[in-house]
């Protein structure tokens, strides 16, 4: 929401005082009316009220009850790495907390809301939702608010309604000019016209660039009331269905077309996304750039940055339309295609200086992934486990494990035959079962994937195979087999230079192992060069976990400072793949290299921000194992550095902030002395 908030002073108001008195407030009404922008007014004026901040949760484009859940988790940065049940790890996180959590759009998954709601009030005392919905969720002591059109008329003369149409001619045509007795008396017809509803007033600036305001007048009370099917669009919301409807009419046939065509997307699309999925018949790929641009313009998209969105209002009507040219079903499979396509593509750039665009690409069309494997466990088994297989580089480093195990097992349970892919969906499932700390059946799916490599007799599949089996052995205390797994695998697999990502993979587990051995010479060697390998691939990953021995073993031999160095340098790669187990490993051997140096202040931020990180991944007590027996030394130094009260109130302050700003101050470097 980039444009400016207008009017609605006393409903912003009874909201605040709402939220003072009720632990459950929902603001109701039909689409477009403004709840969404009336929720985030408050939420931002009020966040002070709310000592463990304010969490926005947008389900707008949910298609699915089971990614309700999963959805909030990741709005309120919930990343368990537990197997248990996700509503169960989210009550456990907002318990003892003071939050509002800002549910946006309800109505797509009410059910959902009622269970999760209600448990959520019972487990977290300090938890306050404001809910915005087009019905209410039904909550036992759920207080609603009736959001209600623009005001009309007001001491002025004019209204809210007229205020905003005045803001928004500024915008998209800032030489019309509006103080005329005619011009003022055309803009409240067509305001009343709207009956004041947002969404629709700004439907009709957006078409000033084009039409004068008499024109507007005229068409908006002609015959375009019956353009959409009164069964679909209730009388209720007549108003903003006939803005739609006339800025639809207003579109040339391509712009409807693609307007009908972009409804698939689930989440924000750039135009090579709108390009591979919308092309095709009349519509060229050369057009589409123009034709974003022309839909932008109109308000039917918004824009930020290179990526484009609807508003869910628009979208619905997109695919009303969709359906009634009989494309629905041909657009479904063309999205699910483009985004295995981009997957595909990702694995192999994987091992690249793109690596990190990737990973940062794929997260910013998370839910149009799912949306793609959704319907590839439907419509193409041999595709969903392709696709599902391709997402074990990206989603379980970035916290979606609790996604990653349902999606792995969905597409695993399909009747598929044995082959390369397979066997990737069984690695991919096996570090996800690992990562959550099930290493009883994470060893069963190793050993599986590892009969399953043994058929297909690809390098990568033996690979593949190593690192999961390697991964579950060392994160369950036996490094010499993790050692045993991965260097047979290499010696007997790996070319040079590397072919792809399991070969690094398998790298990273035996430098870990030699560590875990105590025989940190060869760590110290192999960790250097898997760094030189990975910087002249241009890659993240690997090396990350590179510079996470080179830290370890300098702490370990007393060369803090060069722990320091290397702590950092980790720190930035995993914060460039938004990899939060990654960031909590550096912040841990960051903390060490502070203690040991005396820097206590910096020693206790790293470690209240540490702490922060771990209990979102669902670890409160945290940890490396490796590092629990040096972990109190550490904290004695620090202590005795500053004090135990100044050492007390870094943690405390580092522990309470936002888990971000922590890690950005954590990345300025220590605090001036």
């Amino acid at each position: 929401m980039t444009t400016s908030f207008v009017g609605r002073e006393s409903e912003v108001g009874a909201v605040q005082a709402a939220l003072a008195r009720y632990r459950l407030v929902t603001l109701t009404g039909g689409g477009g009316v403004g709840k969404s922008r009336l929720a985030l007014r408050v939420a931002e004026q009020i966040r002070d009220r709310y000592a463990d901040g304010v969490w926005w949760a947008d389900l707008s484009n949910l298609y699915d009850e089971r990614l309700f859940t999963a959805t909030v988790c990741d709005a309120v940065d919930l990343l368990d790495h537990n197997p248990r049940a996700p509503i169960e790890a989210l009550c456990e996180w907002l318990t003892g907390r003071q939050v509002l959590l800002v549910l946006d759009c309800c109505e797509r998954v009410l059910p959902s809301c009622l269970l999760l709601v209600s448990e959520l009030l019972v487990a977290a005392p300090g938890l306050t939702v404001l809910a915005t919905s087009r019905q209410p969720i039904g909550v036992r002591g759920e207080h609603r608010i009736e959001v209600t059109p623009l005001s009309m008329d007001d001491d002025s003369g004019g209204g809210d309604a007229v205020r905003l149409f005045h803001e928004r001619c500024a915008a998209a045509a800032p030489a019309l000019a509006l103080d005329s007795p005619g011009a003022a008396e055309a803009v409240s017809a067509i305001c009343r016209r709207l009956e004041g509803i947002p969404l629709a007033v700004e439907l009709a600036c957006a078409r000033l660039r084009e039409n004068t305001l008499a024109q507007i007048a005229e068409r908006l009370g002609s015959r375009l009331d019956t353009l959409v099917d009164e069964t679909a669009w209730p009388r209720r919301h007549r108003a903003l269905r006939t803005a739609i409807g006339w800025s639809h009419e207003l579109c040339s046939p391509l712009e409807r077309l693609l307007w009908a065509r972009l409804s698939v997307f689930r989440s924000p699309f750039d135009t090579a996304d709108a390009q591979s999925v919308c092309a095709g018949g009349p519509l060229g790929a050369d057009a589409i750039p123009r034709l974003l641009e022309r839909l932008a313009d109109q308000s039917v998209l918004q824009q930020a940055g290179v990526r484009y969105r609807m508003l869910d209002t628009l979208c619905e009507y997109g695919a009303m339309w969709l359906a009634e040219l009989g494309e629905e079903h041909t657009l479904t499979r063309l999205h699910a295609a483009h985004f295995a396509d981009m997957l595909g593509e990702a694995e192999a750039g994987w091992l690249s200086d793109q690596q990190v665009a990737w990973y940062a690409r794929i997260s910013a069309s998370h839910t149009d992934v799912r949306a793609a494997l959704d319907h590839l466990i439907e419509a193409d088994p041999d595709a969903a486990v392709e696709m599902a297989g391709r997402t074990g580089l990206f989603w379980p480093c970035c916290g979606h494990l609790h996604e990653s195990r349902d999606y792995l097992e969905r597409a695993l349970a399909l009747d598929t035959p044995p082959g390369p892919s397979r066997t990737r969906a069984l690695w991919a499932l096996g570090i996800t079962l690992t990562l959550q700390g099930d290493h009883q059946t994470a060893l069963r799916i190793g050993e599986e994937c590892a009969d399953e490599a043994r058929q297909d007799g690809t390098p990568h599949s033996a690979l593949f195979a190593a690192h999961t089996l390697g991964l579950t052995h060392l994160m369950a205390g036996r490094p010499q087999a993790a050692y045993d797994i991965c260097d047979q695998a290499l010696i007997s697999h790996s070319t040079s230079p590397p072919s792809g990502a399991p070969q690094l993979c398998c790298m990273v587990i035996r430098t870990f192992a030699h560590s875990a051995l105590g025989r940190l010479a060869e760590a110290y060697e192999a960790a250097i060069a898997l760094r030189r390998l990975s910087e002249r691939y241009g890659e993240h990953w690997a090396r990350s976990y590179a510079f996470h021995q080179l830290a370890f073993i300098d702490l370990h031999q007393g060369r803090a400072r060069d722990a320091e160095r290397h702590a950092r340098a980790m720190l930035t790669s995993k914060h460039n793949l938004n990899d939060n187990l990654g960031i909590a490993l550096a912040l841990d051997l960051l903390t060490g290299a502070n203690a040991v140096q005396g820097n206590g202040i910096a020693a206790a931020r790293t470690s209240g921000t540490g702490n922060t990180f771990w209990r979102m991944l669902g670890h409160p007590n945290h940890g490396t194992p490796e590092l629990s027996a040096v972990r109190d030394q550490w904290e004695l130094q620090a202590r005795k550095a500053v004090g135990d009260d100044v050492y007390d109130t870094a943690f405390h302050n580092a522990l309470n902030d936002d888990a971000e700003q922590g890690l950005a101050l954590v990345m300025q470097g220590p605090p001036a002395t």
